[in-house]
């Protein structure tokens, strides 16, 4: 298995030099190559998915519905991108994308500030969508 290019679409490099790949399924439905593995991040599971890959629920502009879910199928994503292909998606690729990837971030060992910054900066302006959401990158530092 290798990972994504850096100039493969949508991608957002971390300071470790892991390249995580974000998108939304509706604003970016066809989207290639692949991962090797997805974490999903939507109101309702995920069907027709042929890789490996995992479901959070969590409603658009919300937040996780289980947090210690959510925080080990980050880190499971956070340590499979170190040599696959991993995406994170929400439906549009700004608010839950964003926010899982500002958490990605934390996980590559910046703090919730400097880790909004750099999707913010690096992948999307608009991402991270709530104040809930930032708060939500906050407390999951903390709890690393």
């Amino acid at each position: 298995m290798t990972g994504w290019q850096p100039d493969d679409e949508r991608i957002l490099r971390l300071p470790s030099g892991r390249l995580i790949r974000g998108r939304g399924l509706s604003a970016h439905p066809d989207l290639t190559p692949d991962p090797d593995f997805g974490v999903y991040l939507l109101a309702d599971p995920v069907h027709g998915v042929p890789w490996d890959h995992t479901w959070i629920e969590w409603t658009d502009f919300g937040l996780p519905v289980e947090p210690a879910a959510a925080s080990e199928a980050l880190r499971t994503a956070w340590r499979r991108a170190a040599d696959e292909r991993v995406e994170i998606a929400c439906l549009g690729g700004l608010g839950r994308t964003g926010t899982a990837l500002a958490c990605l971030a934390v996980f590559d060992g910046l703090p919730a500030d400097a880790a909004i910054a750099l999707v913010r900066a690096n992948y999307d302006a608009r991402a991270i969508e709530t104040p809930e959401q930032e708060a939500y990158v906050s407390s999951f530092a903390d709890s690393v």
